[in-house]
C-alpha cells in the first residue's frame, strides 16, 4: 500500500531522484520548497511553497494538521531548522528520515579502521541556537557544524521518530552542481599536476542514484537512529586522479605535499588520513551498497564530455 510521504526539498539532484523514485513505488508525495526552482512531476505530486527556515511560514504552511506516513527531510541544516521540525511535526509523523553526509563527521577522521555510527556521541554534541545560522553569507562555512548540530538537537529532543542518514560522498549524475569529481577531470584534460596529502587516505562515496535508492529503502524500514551509506571500494583523492588519467588517456601528474591546516583545502576530496564509514549496519539490516567500480567511470566519462 502506498504511504502518504512529504519530501522537504525535492527539486534538484538526490531529492529530485528521491521524489521519482518515491513516485514509481506507488507513494503520494508532497514536496515543500521555497518553489524557485522547477521540478518535472507535474500532477503527480502535491506542493507546499515555503521557506522551511522560517517558523511562521512552516506554521501556516501545515496548519491543517497534515498527517504524513514518512517525512524526509534534505534541508535540515542547522539547530534552528531541527528546532522547528520538532514544533511541526511531533505527533505527525511515522518516521522521520533527515540527510546527512560524511563531511559532517571530520572529528572522526585520521582512525585506522572505517568509523561506525556509535562512534560519535551525537546527543552528546554542544547545541548553539544563538549562532545566526540562517545568514546567507554562513551558509558554506556553517555547513558542518549546522549539520552536526541539527543532528544532536532532533536525537537529544526525541519528540520525532528519527533515522540519520549519513551519506557518503555523493557523485555522479546529470545534476551533480557539487563539480567535486568535474573538478579532478578538468585537472586531468588541463594536465594539472594533483597536489595531494596522502596516497592511502581513503574516503567512502556513493552514486546519487544509489543514495536516493538506500532513502527510499531506509523510510520503509522500522530501524530507527544513525546508519551509514556508501558503496565498498574507498577512495583517495590519489586513486581518483589516477582512474581519471587512464580512463581519458591523459597522463597525470602527482606532488606530495604536507597536509594543509584543513582538510579539503588541495582539491575535494584530499585528507591527511583515512576518513571512511563503516556500514556494517546497513549490511547487517538487509542492505547491500554495492561497489564503487560498478558506476564511478561512468560518471568521470559523464563530466569529461565537455571535452569531446
Amino acid at each position: 500500500m502506498g504511504k502518504n510521504i512529504l519530501v522537504i526539498g525535492g527539486t534538484r539532484y538526490i531529492g529530485k531522484l528521491l521524489v521519482q523514485r518515491l513516485l514509481m513505488a506507488g507513494h503520494a508525495v508532497t514536496i515543500a520548497t521555497r518553489g524557485n526552482a522547477p521540478d518535472p512531476f507535474g500532477q503527480r505530486i502535491a506542493r507546499i511553497r515555503v521557506d522551511r527556515r522560517n517558523e511562521r511560514a512552516m506554521q501556516a504552511a501545515f496548519a491543517a494538521g497534515q498527517q504524513y506516513d514518512l517525512v524526509y527531510d534534505q534541508m535540515c541544516y542547522s539547530p534552528l531548522d531541527a528546532a522547528i521540525a520538532t514544533r511541526i511535526f511531533k505527533g505527525r509523523v511515522k518516521r522521520y528520515v533527515m540527510a546527512s553526509t560524511i563531511d559532517v563527521y571530520r572529528g572522526l577522521l585520521g582512525q585506522d579502521a572505517p568509523f561506525a555510527e556509535d562512534q560519535l556521541n551525537v546527543a552528546a554534541q554542544p547545541i548553539d541556537t544563538s549562532f545566526p545560522w540562517h545568514d546567507p553569507a554562513r551558509a558554506i562555512d556553517s555547513y558542518v557544524a549546522g549539520k552536526l548540530q541539527a543532528e544532536a538537537y532532533l536525537y537529544r529532543d526525541g519528540s520525532l521518530p528519527l533515522v540519520s542518514v549519513r551519506l557518503g560522498h555523493v557523485l555522479g549524475g546529470p545534476e551533480d552542481f557539487t563539480e567535486r569529481l568535474a573538478h579532478y577531470v578538468d585537472m586531468a584534460r588541463l594536465h594539472a599536476p594533483l597536489r595531494y596529502s596522502n596516497a592511502a587516505a581513503c574516503s567512502s562515496f556513493t552514486s546519487a542514484q544509489r543514495a536516493s535508492d538506500f532513502l527510499v529503502w531506509a523510510g520503509a524500514q522500522q530501524f530507527s537512529g544513525p546508519v551509514n551509506a556508501a558503496c565498498d571500494g574507498a577512495l583517495s583523492a590519489f586513486d581518483i586522479y589516477q582512474r581519471i588519467g587512464m580512463l581519458v588517456d591523459e597522463p597525470v601528474s602527482t606532488v606530495p605535499v604536507a597536509p594543509p591546516a584543513q582538510p579539503g583545502m588541495l582539491s575535494p576530496f584530499d585528507y591527511p588520513a583515512p576518513f571512511w564509514l563503516d556500514t556494517s549496519r546497513a549490511s547487517a539490516l538487509g542492505y547491500r551498497f554495492g561497489h564503487s567500480d560498478e558506476w564511478l567511470d561512468e560518471a568521470i566519462l559523464r563530466h569529461d564530455l565537455a571535452f569531446v
